[in-house]
């Protein structure tokens, strides 16, 4: 469960690669020299760019550079969900983007990607439309439409960086940790009372060593980890006609009050807010 390199082969006749990935049963800790343009739609699910960790509702659509470690943003989802995903090779269009005038926005949008870049609102929902279609389209018309979606997510300021920094896979080489075990710990314990001294011994390393190391790669405490994922779950649970009470012990927490506001600070609203307006 060591990071993998992924080997991206464009589709036969094409220079890029649009398919519908499903691993969401699969830890898949990997990076590619390839930029990739994620869209997921799902009730809730785990967004791992880089060194950036946070949850997404609904939807989410984020363009990743070359060589960011990622996980697979459909891990551990539990309802139903779709996935659009397109890879593509900076030159994919030859030397163009360097040398044509039109495509200076696009190119300062790829050199911005090694931060990872998630987009929402009006751009989102029209670059969502623009995927769907693109998979009944022929290979230029998909060519044509994949420019559309570039220009259109150049422009847009509906756009946040996850990462203030480069966190590409050179920062991650010399790592010998198998992220996938603590994912795999948190995954299965997360409802119960989780022991970092368990995963600690897991990657064979003191629980201070492990503290140490789990707070550079995530730039959270492993308790600060373990609860933003339990709100993560949570949001699935609500949306499945449970009580607010039920869900906080289902996925953890052992008090009411602090389940709602710990809700409260990461989410934005409380749980019965929550609930009210995503049931709709």
């Amino acid at each position: 469960m060591k990071i993998q390199k992924e080997v991206v082969i464009p589709d036969p006749g094409k220079s890029f690669k649009l398919f519908q990935p499903s691993l969401r049963n699969y830890f898949y800790w990997h990076y590619h020299p390839e930029y990739e343009l994620v869209l997921v739609e799902a009730s809730t699910g785990i967004r791992h760019v880089g060194q950036h960790i946070s949850s997404y509702m609904e939807s989410d659509l984020v363009l990743i550079g070359p060589n960011i470690p990622h996980l697979n943003f459909d891990y551990g989802i539990e309802t139903e969900y779709k996935q659009i995903v397109i890879q593509l090779k900076e030159n994919f269009l030859g030397d163009a983007l360097q040398h044509t005038p039109e495509f200076a926005p696009i190119q300062h949008l790829f050199a911005r990607a090694y931060k990872g870049l998630s987009f929402t609102g009006e751009t989102k929902k029209t670059v969502t439309e623009k995927l769907r279609e693109m998979q009944n389209l022929k290979h230029f018309d998909q060519l044509l439409h994949l420019l559309e979606i570039f220009q259109i997510l150049a422009l847009s300021q509906e756009v946040t960086e996850l990462n203030d920094q480069d966190t590409s896979i050179k920062l991650f080489l010399n790592d010998k940790i198998r992220m996938g075990a603590i994912y795999k710990y948190i995954h299965s314990h997360y409802h119960e009372a989780t022991d970092v001294n368990v995963v600690a011994s897991s990657v064979n390393l003191s629980t201070a060593a492990f503290c140490r190391y789990f707070k550079k790669q995530t730039r959270m405490t492993f308790t600060d980890f373990v609860n933003h994922y339990r709100i993560t779950q949570s949001k699935t649970l609500l949306l499945q006609e449970k009580s607010i009470s039920e869900v906080c012990f289902e996925v953890g927490f052992e008090s009411l009050s602090y389940f709602n506001k710990l809700f409260n600070k990461i989410v934005g609203e409380n749980p019965s807010a929550f609930k009210k307006r995503y049931s709709k």
